[in-house]
């Protein structure tokens, strides 16, 4: 399957601050979120920002609102962002079926949302070097999950040339430059 731009939202997961400083990998995680969200708003792919509780877990970390250009988010209580109704409807309304999908926690939210969309008819595709776990181990049995539920793999990098599809895009210098930086 091809991943095409006008078919394409992405779902930034959680990334909050008090959550994000226990994660593994932690540094790492939050680059590639970053990267991947300024790819995405370079080539004009929706996105939205997830936080699970932000009462008691608090905001999102700053870099990835300046990578995405907004300090909008939702809201959630539920661990699947595709349990949540206004999350789905959002998702819905954007008229895109396949649902990048990056975060934390990889075996928790970022996974369940991965089957619900899938159940749902959405093609949800992880995004596997911008998520993380408190344990190495937790993210790489959610990855494994996701094969066998038949969730698709990419990386931050390769999508997002994916999404740019060729060097005549009229973007194509600012996503090459971006990808430059953030190796």
């Amino acid at each position: 399957m091809r991943i095409l731009p006008e078919k394409t939202q992405c779902l930034l997961i959680d990334m909050q601050e008090k959550m994000l400083s226990a994660v593994s990998g932690r540094e790492e995680c939050e680059k590639r979120v970053a990267a991947l969200a300024k790819g995405l708003r370079i080539l004009d792919i929706p996105m939205m920002i997830t936080q699970q509780y932000t009462k008691g877990l608090g905001m999102s970390v700053t870099s990835v609102y300046e990578a995405a250009g907004s300090e909008e988010y939702f809201d959630k209580k539920t661990f699947s962002c595709a349990q949540d109704p206004g999350i789905i409807e959002a998702i819905r309304a954007k008229g895109r079926e396949n649902v990048l999908v990056c975060g934390i926690e990889a075996h928790v939210c970022v996974l369940q949302t991965c089957i619900d969309l899938k159940a749902m008819g959405f093609n949800p595709i992880l995004v596997v070097d911008a998520i993380a776990s408190m344990r190495e181990s937790d993210k790489a049995v959610a990855i494994q999950r996701a094969v066998q539920e038949g969730i698709l793999l990419t990386t931050s990098e390769a999508v997002i040339f994916e999404l740019t599809v060729d060097s005549k895009h009229p973007r194509f210098k600012e996503i090459s430059a971006l990808i430059k930086e953030t190796r």
